[in-house]
């Protein structure tokens, strides 16, 4: 008999979790938002610097990791091994373009060691988001 399949659990990369938000801005602003030194204070946690460029390492208050993928407008992908971790985990931030001036904002994060972390990750990203939602202009 198989084991019931647990929330969030892949057969590959461990435990996985996506939060996604749609906002009242352009693709450009929301991507402006993520990017914004600001904005990966916010979801990163507070650094000196980051170089979004593939194979940049970078280093913040929360952890660590890597800079794999930039498609301007579009996503980031990056490992990030939070402080007090065992391993990295990967973390995709998309862009999704919606109709009239509408933009989601997606984390998706896999490779998370077990069910309590995953649930830790999707309140993180949850309030990520409203983060995110109070630095739009009004």
């Amino acid at each position: 008999m198989d084991n019931p399949k647990i929330i969030g659990q892949t057969k590959t990369v461990g435990f996985q979790v996506g939060v996604r938000r749609m906002f009242p801005i352009s693709k450009e602003e929301a991507w402006n938002l993520v990017t914004s030194q600001d904005g990966l204070n916010v979801w990163l946690g507070e650094s000196m610097f980051i170089i979004l460029e593939p194979g940049q390492n970078y280093i913040t208050k929360l952890g660590s990791g890597e800079i794999r993928v930039v498609k301007p407008l579009q996503q980031l992908r990056l490992t990030w091994q939070k402080v007090g971790w065992d391993k990295a985990s990967t973390v995709q931030v998309r862009i999704i373009p919606g109709a009239s001036n509408k933009t989601t904002i997606s984390f998706h994060q896999e490779k998370l060691s077990n069910q309590n972390v995953r649930e830790e990750m999707k309140q993180y990203w949850q309030k990520v988001l409203m983060e995110l939602k109070e630095r739009i202009p009004k």
